[in-house]
């Protein structure tokens, strides 16, 4: 059997210049960029770089928002941002003398640089909003400043970076529920259960009532958090209804706590579990962790990496994907490669005795199925062959080809394990698999005596796996025997 695999499966991305477009349009950089427009030397500044309160009404009026009563605090927020990014350079003044202020060498990449320039500048940008949303909710300031006259971040009980680990464990679970197989998908993810896939542990049975109480926690927790991240277009975030914590209390939060998975929120309705936070990364959102991930050493890989590769690469990568991702993979490294050319590099590279070889071949014959009828030439040149020959078979026969040779009894029962190998390899739907399996042993009478004498280096293993899985018990009893013999004789 084939080794362990990464277990992340690859994201699918959007087109760079696509990112970058959606990067421009969320309201935080937005905002930023045109307040570094606006900007110039008579703009004045403090001492730490921020927009003297005095500016702060133009500002709010340059962004639309002179009207709105959280104006000003959006415009200190967007100025931060612009600084921050390089939009605008400052020079810093002092309590007596306001700085000045120029345009930064990055504002001219937003508009006429290239896409990963931009994402650069938007990666930035989600590197101090993350700063923001870990750091600590101060409901009364008073009560954390220390006897010198600074905050006391003792008082505050909170670990920066134990804060900032924890929201990056959240964006983690939330890409991986985002991306994996059997996911939401491109949909929400419920904030109870986002929550609880933090708090409860795995193995835990019924949540204790403390687990509960740490969820509602973090549920609030992250609730702030995620409100901060949309404007940077991180998150769609449809945030905690305040009425219902108002009504409901913190038993209500908890009550979800228990779900730490998104199809096990009890009896709830979608409009109940709606009020209680979703949450779900954007396209650009899936950009950014994966970005982060990278940068932090985890193998994260996307779809379209391996286009520019060799067949091999492709094929023993293709074994970490899921059957989409894996078509779209396969999909894009077929483009501008010859048809008959293609098919020979895939088929040399699903060759091999080694342990990934079943599942290279069948992603071999997979991706023959998308390269369509021009691959019959070379498809043709492998019927001989004693590993591709059972497979050349398959493929002709299913395009209707003429002259196709009938296999060896050999080369039928060597197809069939290497077949069922490398469906246990794909991990795939275990009901399919016993379905295979079935199938197999009933189109052939005395399966098992002919089965446990093939020559293949995983014969004992799938005549074990078709013991542990055949729906027949009598058959199942003598795939085990086929096992025991097969290893006996020392042929796998």
């Amino acid at each position: 059997m084939a080794p362990d695999r990464p277990t992340l499966p690859p994201v699918q991305l959007h087109a760079d210049a696509e990112l970058a477009r959606e990067a421009l349009a969320t309201p935080l950089l937005s905002r930023a960029a045109r307040l570094a427009r606006w900007a110039g030397p008579g703009t004045r500044v403090g001492a730490g770089g921020e927009l003297v309160e005095e500016q702060l009404p133009a500002a709010a009026e340059v962004l639309g928002l002179a009207a709105d009563e959280d104006g000003e605090a959006y415009a200190s927020e967007a100025w931060r941002l612009a600084v921050d990014t390089g939009l605008v350079d400052v020079e810093e003044g002092d309590d007596d003398t306001p700085g000045g202020v120029t345009a930064g060498d990055n504002l001219a990449l937003l508009t006429g640089g290239a896409p990963l320039d931009v994402l650069g500048i938007w990666l930035d940008g989600l590197d101090v909003v993350l700063v923001d949303a870990a750091a600590p909710v101060l409901d009364d300031i008073e009560d954390v400043i220390g006897e010198d006259g600074e905050i006391d971040f003792e008082l505050l009980d909170w670990n920066p970076e134990e804060e900032a680990e924890f929201l990056e464990g959240v964006l983690g679970n939330l890409y991986l529920l985002t991306i994996g197989e059997g996911g939401p998908g491109d949909g929400p993810v419920p904030l109870p259960a986002l929550a609880a896939s933090m708090i409860v542990p795995d193995d835990m049975g019924e949540p204790t009532d403390d687990v509960l109480e740490q969820v509602s926690e973090a549920m609030m927790r992250l609730d702030d958090q995620f409100r901060l991240l949309e404007p940077i277009g991180l998150v769609e975030y449809q945030p905690v209804d305040e009425a219902l914590m108002v009504e409901e209390g913190e038993e209500a939060a908890a009550r979800l706590g228990e779900a730490d998975e998104t199809d096990e929120l009890g009896d709830l309705d979608d409009e109940d579990v709606s009020r209680y936070g979703m949450v779900r990364l954007t396209p650009l959102g899936l950009y950014g962790v994966r970005a982060r991930m990278l940068e932090a050493g985890v193998d994260a890989p996307a779809v379209g990496e391996l286009a520019d590769k060799g067949a091999e690469v492709l094929l023993d990568g293709l074994a970490s994907y899921p059957e989409t991702a894996a078509r779209a993979e396969t999909v894009g490294w077929l483009e501008g490669r010859d048809a008959v050319g293609a098919a020979r590099e895939l088929l040399g590279a699903a060759r091999g005795a080694d342990a990934g070889s079943p599942l290279r071949r069948l992603h071999c014959q997979q991706a023959l199925a998308l390269v369509g009828a021009e691959a019959e030439p070379a498809v043709r040149e492998v019927l001989d062959d004693p590993e591709l020959g059972g497979l050349a078979r398959v493929w002709l026969a299913e395009r209707g080809a003429a002259d196709v040779p009938a296999p060896s009894e050999a080369m039928i029962f060597w197809l069939a394990i290497d077949t069922i190998a490398a469906q246990l390899d794909a991990r795939g739907e275990l009901e399919e698999l016993r379905e295979l399996i079935e199938g197999l042993t009933g189109r052939h009478s005395g399966f098992f005596e002919a089965a446990w004498r093939v020559e293949h280096p995983a014969t004992a293993d799938v005549l074990e796996a078709m013991g542990r899985l055949h729906p027949d018990k009598s058959s199942a009893k003598e795939a085990r025997k086929a096992a025991f013999k097969a290893r006996s004789r020392g042929g796998a």
